[in-house]
């Protein structure tokens, strides 16, 4: 699977930090502190907490509009920062293709695809 960036059809294309950085230090969905929070103009969203509610030092979360919500653990934030970058570039895919009206199905096998390398 190439997994390199994709220009897009909708939108300005690419990621950006979410609400201009407002969100950071603030609580996130897994009750821990935001330290990245980024959004794909197409229409995804993936952040990075640290100290959650769960007692995991760090954990992300990740989603496409109307399609997927997804979240990770992590015992360490090197790990943690190299899985973000990961999944931000593997969510470009699935966003290049649901962009290029792939599908629900050949879009539901990406997703799953997505979760089982992401778990």
């Amino acid at each position: 699977m190439n997994l390199t960036p994709l220009p897009f059809q909708n939108g300005a294309g690419g990621w950006h930090v979410y609400e201009a950085g407002r969100t950071r230090g603030t609580r996130g969905s897994e009750g821990g502190t935001i330290v990245l929070d980024d959004e794909h103009s197409d229409g995804a969203r993936i952040t990075l907490e640290r100290d959650t509610l769960h007692n995991v030092p760090f954990a992300i979360t990740c989603g496409i509009y109307g399609w997927l919500v997804h979240t990770r653990f992590f015992a360490d934030e090197p790990g943690a920062q190299a899985a973000y970058g990961e999944m931000k570039l593997a969510l470009e895919h699935i966003l290049h293709l649901i962009a290029e009206e792939a599908g629900p199905e050949r879009v539901s096998e990406e997703l799953d695809s997505f979760i089982e390398r992401f778990p």
